[in-house]
């Protein structure tokens, strides 16, 4: 985006002065015509004289570019009070010669009397006051007062294009601002006509919300911004918000960041995408703030800067809340990592609010913002105009690499999976929050409707608020589906009782197996023994019936030795009974 706009201000050729205000030289794409005049209109307090000021006081200070202020309806006194609650010390810049404020008063009823009207005087007080500081820049604040006052308006339009002409002679980089008439831009309806460019500032009241705006009605030579733009007026002076539709073409990056809640980052298939968009939706009491609590909570314990805006709570009222439920962010706060600000909806339109996102996200240059919840914009707005809002900062977020959490508020009577700001189309991540009934409880429920670009799970889990901190149970599933509460407890009990039962029975029939397995051990020891003892027994009788006949044998011999006989009888071996075995 930023090479087109350098090709475009290339290709026209135009020389701008850039005017430091923040936002406003990206929609002029550089800033404002140098060395031409610049048409600032508006009603009563749309900030026209802020305008001019800041313009003078920037280009002074930031760009070395003197100016001159020539006031034709306050003082210089009260300029310089006015905007010394901004920031800008006008007596200090004037005593540097950087900034020179004239104040020019204009007898009305001597022109009328007269019908005489000349600039030369004036024109030779501008001259001297642009000789002194050698200014570069001035603003002359308010035409009409210079001009309202002649009845003639062929001198009027002559007069107009004289100080116009005058103006661009001396390469003066100027901004006139006049009050807007009734079916023009100007009461003359001459001065936009003659400007090289024309800005028109609003302030406008909806439905009892306040909201500036601006638009860039014309800009000679070169190509604007032409979409109205959200603008702030704080501590800071001006601030235009540039952004009303951005492209798509932001980077993105495969970073899964962690929640801090293991069984929600495997539902989620390991986490989100760093710079996605986060949907938490649900019914009151489901859990929302907590768990955009829990994620800011793991921001922070990775050394992250989190920025949350709330719409329904105080600072000091989150922070308590979540110490109940084990999320302390005080410590967070104390390192400002953690930065929260609370307000009303109504306290400002929905663009003083995506310029108020804006700012503060610059300043804190956050990981992951917060906006608690998106539902409550439906006071000051329609789902057109909250839509439209909420997808510009979306971008803006994702432009940013900026990780984005959103909660968003249903009711018990409208479908779940619905949501009153209608922008889940344009949400990365979706986690509803519901209340499951069952057995007269109502408790928590936690499912994922979409994560793109990620597998994630089709489960609803229990979701628990306890002193440690959330929990999320594993799906238990009973005869009559999911429990939760109670019934999960009493279903627990139940199978834990059985279990036990099982577990009895299985160590009775263990001990049976055991005292029957002693008992067979027992027979066989008894068995073994009788054997052990039979086989003594008949081994005995076996060398008993050896010795007697070995006995036999030698009586035998000492019987035929008595009886002298010739030669004995041969010996006979007797085979020993356990030989034959």
């Amino acid at each position: 985006m930023r090479n087109d706009r350098q090709r475009i201000e290339a290709a026209t050729g135009i020389t701008k002065a850039k005017t430091g205000i923040a936002g406003l030289d990206e929609v002029t794409y550089g800033g404002l015509p140098a060395g031409r005049p610049t048409l600032v209109c508006g009603s009563a307090g749309c900030g026209k004289t802020l305008f001019g000021l800041e313009f003078l006081v920037r280009g002074a200070v930031e760009y070395g570019e003197p100016g001159v202020f020539i006031a034709f309806l306050e003082s210089e006194k009260d300029l310089t009070e006015n905007v010394r609650s901004l920031g800008f010390d006008l007596d200090k810049l004037q005593r540097q010669k950087k900034i020179l404020i004239d104040y020019v008063h204009v007898e009305r009823s001597e022109i009328t009397e007269t019908g005489e009207y000349d600039l030369d005087g004036l024109f030779i007080r501008i001259a001297d006051a642009i000789e002194t500081v050698g200014a570069k820049r001035i603003v002359l604040d308010t035409l009409e007062t210079l001009f309202g006052a002649l009845p003639n308006e062929a001198i009027l339009r002559a007069e107009l294009r004289r100080l116009f002409r005058w103006l661009k002679d001396r390469d003066l980089t100027a901004v006139i601002t006049a009050e807007r008439g009734d079916g023009a831009l100007t009461r003359s309806g001459l001065e936009e006509y003659v400007s090289d460019c024309v800005i028109l500032l609003d302030h406008r009241l909806i439905e009892q919300v306040a909201t500036r705006r601006m638009r860039i009605v014309k800009y000679r030579g070169t190509l604007h911004g032409t979409n109205e733009y959200p603008f702030l007026i704080d501590e800071n002076g001006i601030e235009v918000l540039p952004i009303t539709s951005m492209s798509i073409d932001h980077t993105v990056s495969s970073e899964r960041i962690s929640s801090g809640l293991p069984e929600l980052d495997a539902m989620l298939g390991g986490g989100v995408y760093r710079g996605s968009a986060v949907l938490v939706s649900g019914t009151a009491g489901t859990g929302k703030s907590s768990l955009s609590a829990q994620l800011s909570r793991a921001a922070c314990d990775r050394g992250e800067r989190v920025l949350y805006f709330a719409f329904e709570e105080s600072p000091a009222q989150i922070v308590r809340n979540m110490r109940s439920i084990g999320i302390d962010l005080q410590p967070f706060i104390k390192d400002d990592l953690f930065r929260c600000y609370a307000s009303r909806p109504t306290l400002l339109g929905l663009e003083g609010h995506l310029a108020l996102f804006h700012k503060r996200i610059r300043e804190f240059k956050p990981s992951l913002v917060v906006i608690d919840p998106i539902t409550n914009f439906s006071t000051v707005g329609n789902v057109i105009e909250v839509r439209s809002m909420l997808m510009r900062l979306v971008d803006y977020l994702k432009s940013k690499q900026i990780t984005a959490v959103f909660t968003s508020l249903t009711s018990g009577g409208d479908a779940q999976e619905a949501t009153t700001a209608a922008v889940s189309s344009v949400i990365d991540t979706w986690i509803l929050l519901r209340d499951i009934e069952l057995h007269g409880e109502r408790n928590r429920g936690v499912y994922v409707i979409k994560s793109r670009g990620m597998a994630h799970s089709n489960q609803i889990r229990e979701f628990m608020l306890t002193r440690r901190g959330i929990r999320i149970l594993e799906p238990y599933l009973g005869a009559e589906g999911m429990l939760t509460g109670s019934a999960r407890l009493a279903q627990e009990a139940r199978e834990n009782a059985a279990a036990q039962e099982r577990r009895v029975a299985v160590a009775r029939t263990e001990r049976v197996i055991a005292q029957k397995r002693r008992e067979l051990d027992a027979q066989i020891e008894a068995l073994r023994a009788r054997f052990e003892n039979d086989i003594s027994e008949l081994s005995r009788d076996v060398g008993d019936a050896h010795a007697r006949d070995e006995q036999s044998g030698r009586d035998r011999e000492a019987m035929a030795v008595s009886r002298r006989a010739a030669a004995p009888p041969p010996k006979l071996r007797v085979r020993r009974a356990s030989e034959e075995v």
